[in-house]
């Protein structure tokens, strides 16, 4: 390239970058088209003649997110990268931060927004600023737990994201697990479940948490499972739990006894949603999120930097 040329390229990215002139300015200081500017500013770039760092964040980490997004087809990724030493505490807060502040985002009027429950998800409630929004509806994707783990209820994450958002909150009164299928059959045709039923056929957001294999301890319902359940659980090699419904690691729904007694979105139903946001953390995890993703079940993953070079290992390996 000639040096005037080169020159020129310079010009206009110092008058673009460093005096921060719009297009249509430079244009007419340097009469030349403004469609010409645009191009010069991006030669410029080509031609190493400018270069854009990006500081106080690791690109990678960017980089990481759009090789997910490809992977697996998905609408958004949004990871927290991971601090050196940091506590499992301060990683959880990390991550219900950046959930929060997402979730926030994509928040606006006239939506109809679906929870499930847990850590995950309560903790991404919680740090949702308030945002004045009109005619927001939230409700439960599933059942509660029992009365000794109700610190995330889903009524309760309802209750409070309906009421940052200035939106209704619709509650069910029923936990995740009955005791019997005609229990679980009676409260799915009651006259009391008709307006949520018809609210998860209008769902445009649902944001769930990801239960891990049968041996993860965090759980906070599966104490309402029986020995019989995780029997046959454990005999057809479940790999984790989303709105409260086990699946395999082929992402195979696991119909039976349990399924039927469930109170809870279906996961082809979840995979209907327009915005399906699941939220977990965790290597021990990474192998309950990736057949969620190939299947489809989710479209948008929030989670951070070792679990996503974890799931993209798990799913090379496949």
């Amino acid at each position: 390239m000639k040096e005037d040329k080169k020159k020129l390229l310079a010009k206009v990215a110092y008058m673009y970058y460093e005096q921060e002139l719009t297009q249509a300015q430079i244009a007419k200081e340097l009469s030349i088209y403004r469609t010409t500017v645009s191009r010069m500013i991006s030669q410029a770039k080509k031609q190493g003649i400018v270069e854009i760092k990006i500081n106080h964040f690791d690109s990678a980490l960017f980089e990481l997110e759009e090789q997910l997004k490809q992977t697996f087809k998905l609408k958004a990724v949004e990871l927290v990268s991971n601090e050196r030493d940091a506590s499992e505490e301060d990683q959880e807060e990390r991550l219900a931060e950046a959930a929060g502040a997402w979730l926030r985002r994509q928040l606006t009027d006239e939506l109809v927004v679906g929870l499930s429950w847990g850590a995950s998800v309560g903790n991404a409630i919680n740090k949702i600023e308030p945002k004045q929004l009109s005619e927001v509806v939230v409700v439960p994707v599933a059942g509660g737990p029992s009365h000794i783990n109700s610190r995330y209820h889903v009524n309760t994450l309802v209750y409070e994201l309906a009421r940052k958002v200035n939106g209704q909150s619709l509650f069910i009164n029923a936990s995740v697990i009955q005791e019997t299928k005609e229990l679980a059959e009676g409260i799915f045709n009651s006259k009391y479940f008709y307006e949520l039923k018809d609210c998860w056929r209008r769902l445009d957001m649902a944001i769930v948490g990801i239960g891990g294999p049968l041996s993860y301890q965090k759980s906070q319902w599966r104490d309402l499972l029986t020995a019989v359940d995780f029997e046959e659980l454990k005999l057809r090699e479940a790999i984790g739990d989303c709105c409260c419904r086990f699946y395999d690691s082929y992402g195979k729904a696991l119909d039976g006894s349990l399924n039927q007694r469930t109170i809870g979105l279906q996961l082809e139903e979840l995979a209907k949603v327009p915005q399906s946001v699941g939220i977990a953390r965790g290597r021990s995890k990474a192998r309950s999120i990736v057949p969620l993703l190939q299947k489809g079940y989710l479209n948008t993953l929030i989670t951070d930097q070792e679990t996503a070079e974890e799931i993209l290992r798990i799913s090379q390996r496949m």
